[in-house]
This record gives structure tokens, sequence and C-alpha cells, in this order.
């Protein structure tokens, strides 16, 4: 009997290895740090042995293949160990891809915008009564929805992490959002390392399939320039450049509308009437509506359901307007480029919260925005020195603290009526919270608490 290693007891961990199980593997799954009790429970359910606490070597290293949970980079002690001895390691999606059946995918990635349009995707698929489920970096583990359920299709947010260890999987629709610097710190500080990464959304796809993209990323479009081979029928969407697709297109007009085409059938949409706003939410839905249009869904329902979205949680999420100030909880803008389109969404002054674990962020791009909006940043980590050094001077007012306690009632002080204060950190949670969601539910929390 094969055996299967199953690295990491995460919401991918424990799905994998219930996977495994059905299909009648041999399967030990091991986790450096504490399983939490309801994925133990499913384990125990199941019958899966495991670990917690520390890896046990020679149990491992008897492993067929090793599925790595994202979380866990290839510096560890225990990956590099595999990979000297020559087992191989592959991902989630690579496992549970190869029990699809006739099922069938859409897979969304990028360094922003991935959550909104994976969230928008699976909502009109299911508004239109499509079997559908929701997977990969949000809902449940893609692995345990394989394992447990019977779906004709499966919406999968996936990360860089997800796409390097995957090979042989293939998507029947990927959809690329755009690619700009972030987690620099998994991929040699190399920015092509990282759009390598991304661009693995494309591979193994074939002429019956479609690849979804942005034509205003230079780095994206860049990358398919460079591959004239890729057979996928190209589906790009655009507000400023204008490329050409015989398989259609979605182009933002200067008025605020769009109108996307796949084939014979088209969805215009006007922005204006989406509760999402900005324009990357424009993109975010002009990405949408071509990949749901490719999948066979009407376009009069496309339309509805755009309509009807609410803005995900930590995205840009009002959270309460108290004495005229705005609070808006973006704590899901890790990086630079999801703050620059959280910025040039802002309608009024702004009071800025900053700062966390920095992924060696190049914070350029966002001065010219920090000079027009921005009247009081509040760097918000334990070590702000690089934000201070970046903004002085950029912004008139610039405030260290090393807590949120601290951060809020820095930004509240430097509120008046008519500001917004804007948690759009730029920056990893990791230095004081256990990740982006404890981050923003604590904004929330003092916001509600305090004001």
């Amino acid at each position: 009997m094969e055996r299967i290693v199953v690295l990491g007891g995460g919401i991918s961990g424990y799905g994998s290895a219930v996977l495994a199980r059905k299909e009648g593997f041999d399967v030990f799954l091991s986790d450096a740090g504490r399983i939490a009790d309801r994925y133990k429970a499913v384990l125990d359910k199941w019958g899966v042995p495991y670990e917690e606490g520390g890896h046990s070597e020679e149990r491992i290293f008897a492993a067929d293949e090793v599925i790595k949970s994202p979380g866990i980079p290839e510096k560890a002690p225990i990956v590099k160990a595999l990979r000297e001895r020559g087992i191989p390691i592959i991902s989630e999606m690579e496992f549970a891809g190869r029990y699809l059946g006739r099922a069938k995918t859409i897979c969304i990635t990028g360094s922003n915008g991935k959550t909104t349009t994976t969230s928008l995707i699976y909502k009109i698929m299911r508004d239109a009564g499509m079997n559908v489920a929701l997977g990969g970096n949000i809902g449940e583990s893609f692995a345990y929805s394989v394992a447990t359920g019977e779906y004709d299709w499966y919406v999968l947010e996936l990360s860089s992490f997800q796409l390097d260890g995957m090979y042989r999987f293939r998507a029947d629709i990927s959809v690329l959002t755009n690619i700009t610097p972030d987690h620099l710190d998994r991929y040699d500080y190399c920015f092509q390392n990282y759009v390598d990464s991304k661009m693995r959304i494309t591979q193994n796809q074939n002429s019956r399939n479609w690849f979804v993209y942005s034509a205003d990323d230079e780095t994206v479009w860049a990358e398919v320039a460079k591959r004239p081979e890729m057979r996928v029928r190209q589906l790009p969407f655009m507000a400023h450049n204008g490329v050409a697709s015989g398989a259609g297109d979605a182009w933002l007009s200067p008025d605020g509308t769009f109108t996307a085409s796949v084939g014979r059938k088209s969805v215009e949409i006007d922005t204006a009437k989406m509760k999402i706003k900005g324009l990357h939410n424009a993109y975010n839905a002009m990405a949408a509506a071509l990949a749901t249009l490719a999948a066979g869904v009407e376009p009069e329902s496309i339309r509805q359901s755009i309509y009807d979205f609410s803005p995900v949680e930590h995205r840009l999420e009002p959270v309460r307007e108290v004495g005229g100030v705005l609070y808006i909880n973006d704590s899901k803008a890790t990086n630079v480029d999801s703050v620059w389109y959280a910025l040039e969404s802002m309608t009024r002054p702004v009071v800025w919260i900053a700062g966390g674990t920095d992924k060696g962020n190049d914070y350029g791009p966002l001065k010219a925005f920090a000079r027009e909006k921005v009247k009081a940043l509040i760097c918000m980590g334990l070590d702000n020195d690089k934000l201070v050094r970046e903004f002085t001077g950029v912004v008139p007012k610039v405030v260290s603290t090393s807590s949120l306690d601290e951060a809020m009632r820095a930004a509240v002080a430097a509120a008046e009526k008519g500001d917004a204060v804007l948690l759009s950190p730029a920056c990893a949670s990791f230095d004081l919270f256990k990740n982006y969601e404890n981050r923003g539910e604590l904004f929330k929390q003092w916001v509600n608490d305090n004001l």
C-alpha cells in the first residue's frame, strides 16, 4: 500500500489526509505545532494517525509521497531533508485534482483581488443554481470537499505557495488578477521567481480551457507575450490597454460601464450600481464576469449577482462612522499594491494605519497618493523604522506605535469630521497578530467598544 505523509494539520492538511484515507492510502499526518481540536476530531473520525509538537523523521521519510501544507516554507528543515532524499512533495491542490472525475475547476490567483474575485465567482455560480464548492485559500479544504461531496464545479482561490506544489493539475478556467511584488521573502527576494510561481496557474492548459487575465498589468501582459506557445483561449480584461482576443474580453469605458464578452454572449455592467467600489473592484468584476460566462452562466444572472455582491470582510470593509469619521477595515491589504488600490478609492482625507512584518516592500508607488490624500500615517508594528523613514516629509504627520490600542488612540486623535481612518497595513500581521483576520477583527472590536 502506498504511503502518504501529510505535513501540517491545518485546513489544507486535514482535508488531504481525509481524501488520502478515502482513496485507500496508508496515511500519516505530522504537525510541528498544535493541531486544532476540530481537526483532530475529523482525523479521529476517519482513523487517520497523526502527531503534533514535532516530526517523527523515520515515519515521514518512509513516505512514497508527501503533501505539504502551503504555510510550510521550503527552508523548513523537514522539507530540506525530504528534498535531499528525493521524496516527491506536492500540494493539496495537486493531490485533490487527481480525484475530480468529471468536475471542473475555476482557479483564481493574483497578488491582489483574488479573494474578492473568488467570492464573487462563487456567488454568481451559486446564484445561477450550479452545483459548486468554494475552496483553496478560502472556504472548505478542496481535498475535503472532493472526499465528502459530489460537485460539478470547484471555485478555488490559489496562493503562490499552493501553485508551487502543482505539477500535472490543469485548471479548466484560470484567472490571474495581477502580479505585483509580494512574499518576496519566500522567493529569495527575486520578483521573477514570484512571477514564475503565479504563472503556474496556466500550466497544462490547452485549447479547450480558458485564461482570464489583466491586460492592464504590465507584468502579466509581458509574461503572456513571452509565451506564444500558449494554446489556451485568452480572455483579457482592461481599462487602459487595448488587447484583442478572438475568444472574448472585457473593457471598462471612461463612463464606468464595462462589457464582458465570451463568444456570442456578453453582459454589460454599470459599476456605479455595484456595492463594491473602486477601480480594483471593477477589475475584479470584469474577471468574474468573464470566468462565469466561460463557465456557461447566463448574462442576466451574472449581472444581478454582481449588483447584489457585498464587500468581502477585511477588504475595504466599512466598520462604523462615528462623529463624522468613517473607520475602514482593509486588513487584508498585506502588500503595497493592495494599499495603492485602497488609497486610490478614498474620497475623504485619510488617517492611514500601516505596518507589520515587512516583506521587502518598495513603498515608492504609494507616495503620490500619500501626498494627495493622507493627512497622518500611524505606524503600527514592532519595527516601524522603514515606514517612518519612507513617509516622513511625504505626509504631514507620522506617528510610530507598537500596539493596536496605541495606534487607534493616535488615529482617533488625528482624525476630524469628514475624514476616514483606514487600516491598510501593506505588511503581514505576524509581529502583533495571529493573521490578517485577527488584526481586522481586533480593529473592528476596538472601534465598536471604544467609540
